[in-house]
């Protein structure tokens, strides 16, 4: 065999190699099941910030980690069998984001993979946990709370449109449990004030178009949008409806505000996946879910738009203003 032929053949195995390398290394890599209730096209931020959880544990996407990401895409019944893909490729951790319903319906699948989920509704109620500091199974997470705020959100709305006879409630009856839990909250905190509701479900674009349609016609003063994975996805579309229809608007979180929203009240939502991340970051590492307490937040933000104040006409008031973690300008 010559020199020229014996470098062919050298360089062909070479090659033939490196792919059964590559494929060998990434089977010895765990494999992350990312479960959402939410769309990819919305999430970049929020998948940065669990990276990011993930990175600060040695965690790197592709380098020593595979992540399998299935988005429900706000249509919560697809979530179970999502749920189940990610049990069958026999993940090694499931992170079930986007909304209370994917630590269900993760949970619901598998009683033997670690669960680290974001939750906004109460993770006991819900049988996710035992206990918060002990949860006591395959589940652990973060409880951002998000949905528990409505009356305080209200509250605000409240002191920016003083003495309005009826604010909106905007909810997605598709969030099931959730739904009922925020409806019963934001009707109790009403009825201690004497203010009059006007509750309208929507879950598809076509239900939140008719929704600000009926509110105008009942002549609403101001909106309130319930905290659901399923409408922050569509952010952009309530933010231009909430104009159209000049109404002032409160949201659950600061990305409704960025992009030109009046206000919101809640947590720093990115911080939220941040945590998660460093949770399946640790459960890869060999620790147990049900040593890990659930994680709830300790600060609130309360964010203004006074450019969208100022298109809508409307002064904020001092009080607010003084008590507002950031106004955009």
């Amino acid at each position: 065999m010559n020199i020229a032929r014996r470098k062919l053949l050298a360089a062909l195995a070479g090659a033939t190699a490196w792919p059964l390398a590559a494929r060998a290394q990434q089977a010895a890599m765990p494999v992350i099941g990312f479960l959402s209730g939410r769309s990819p096209f919305e999430s970049a931020a929020v998948v940065s910030a669990f990276l990011q959880g993930l990175g600060e544990t040695g965690y790197s996407e592709s380098r020593n980690v595979i992540i399998e990401y299935r988005w429900a895409e706000g249509r919560y019944d697809r979530l179970p069998a999502l749920a189940v893909e990610l049990v069958r490729r026999q993940v090694a951790v499931i992170a079930a984001v986007g909304g209370p319903n994917s630590g269900q319906a993760a949970k619901a699948a598998t009683t033997t993979i670690p669960i680290v989920f974001i939750s906004g509704t109460d993770p006991v109620q819900e049988g996710l946990v035992a206990s918060l500091n002990r949860p006591d199974g395959n589940a652990t997470g973060v409880n951002p709370l998000l949905p528990a705020m409505e009356g305080k959100r209200l509250g605000l709305l409240r002191e920016i449109i003083p003495n309005t006879a009826l604010i909106a409630v905007l909810l997605d009856p598709a969030s099931r449990d959730n739904f009922s839990r925020q409806l019963s909250d934001v009707q109790e905190a009403a009825r201690e004030v004497g203010q009059q509701l006007l509750v309208l479900r929507a879950s598809s674009e076509e239900e939140i178009e008719a929704a600000f349609a009926t509110s105008a016609e009942r002549r609403a003063n101001g909106l309130l949008v319930a905290a659901d994975p399923a409408m922050l996805s569509r952010r952009e579309r309530l933010v231009g409806l909430a104009a159209r229809y000049a109404i002032p608007a409160i949201y659950e979180v600061r990305e409704y505000v960025t992009a030109g929203g009046l206000m919101s009240y809640g947590i720093s939502l990115a911080n939220a996946y941040r945590q998660a991340g460093v949770y399946v970051g640790r459960i890869l590492k060999g620790e147990k879910p049900n040593d890990m307490p659930v994680l709830q937040p300790t600060k609130f933000d309360f964010v203004i738009n006074l450019r969208t104040a100022k298109s809508l006409g409307l002064t904020i008031p001092p009080g607010p203003l003084s008590i507002a973690d950031e106004v955009i300008e």
